[in-house]
């Protein structure tokens, strides 16, 4: 397989499931876009196997090691010759793709975080990783500055994500808000387990919300060292995922019913808000 079918490969699966990121990379120049397009994709794949009802460990690790061998090794897999393209093209750093493989690999053996601190660990290698790969594509200014900034971006998306879909990390067995605060605020899991959590619920999804905004002023901070377009690409998904965080507080942290959801109209208008 040559690079160009590797990429098409790619783009196809984020065009079929990046509902969100997907808005940010159109804007980008077409090298630019495929690149981080394998990234996703990448990411992706990796994350459904974190994500399956029984975690698949043992693909997970064989991907690690196809990851820890590029750009200089790849078995024909459409994302990995993907990525090997990339990673001739642009400094993506090999240990933050590794990153991203560890984290998934966390998946398999816990399913509860004791701490913020704890939990921060885990979504630097989920989502920082990440921040941190696609910033060496948009070619900043001054990498010493843009990768902390890339991986606190990370953190804040992850952080949003996992104030959303805590009722689909329940249905796999899985609490990722973090032990102490839930009790902290009086918060038990059977109460996440009822759907109907009582009047601690909103004031601890506060705190959670509080975090994600302070995450994300400080990976905004990574806007200047970018050059026009990837500069516009952060901002429509990190607009984007700021328009969640609000429509969650909008309906008092109530995610067990419809899932929050922004149409294509809420999303320019997130974006512009920015």
């Amino acid at each position: 397989m040559n690079a160009a079918e590797a990429y098409a490969e790619t783009d196809r699966i984020t065009r079929a499931t990046a509902s969100n990121f997907g808005w940010g990379i159109r804007v980008l120049p077409g090298p630019k876009r495929r690149a981080i397009a394998a990234l996703y994709a990448f990411a992706r794949q990796v994350d459904d196997l974190a994500d399956q009802e029984q975690p698949a460990r043992a693909e997970l690790e064989s991907w690690r090691a196809a990851v820890e061998a590029l750009p200089n090794s790849h078995d024909g897999d459409a994302v990995l010759v993907a990525l090997a393209d990339a990673m001739n093209k642009y400094p993506i750093p090999r240990d933050a793709l590794v990153d991203l493989v560890d984290g998934a690999l966390m998946d398999c053996d816990r399913n509860r975080y004791a701490s913020w601190d704890e939990l921060r660990e885990y979504c630097r290698r989920v989502a920082g990783a990440v921040g941190v790969a696609c910033a060496a594509v948009y070619e900043p200014s001054s990498w010493e500055a843009a990768r902390p900034r890339a991986q606190t971006l990370g953190l804040a998306l992850q952080q949003i994500n996992i104030m959303r879909d805590v009722a689909e990390d329940w249905s796999l067995g899985r609490v990722y808000l973090p032990q102490d605060e839930l009790s902290r605020f009086g918060v038990s899991e059977d109460e996440i387990a009822s759907g109907r959590p009582g009047a601690a619920w909103r004031p601890l999804m506060e705190h959670q919300a509080v975090r994600a905004d302070a995450l994300m002023r400080k990976g905004l901070e990574l806007l200047p060292l970018l050059d026009r377009r990837s500069a516009l690409c952060v901002r429509s998904f990190a607009g984007i995922y700021r328009g969640l965080l609000i429509q969650m507080r909008g309906r008092g942290y109530d995610v067990f019913g419809e899932p929050p959801h922004l149409s294509a109209v809420e999303k320019m208008r997130a974006v512009v808000a920015l």
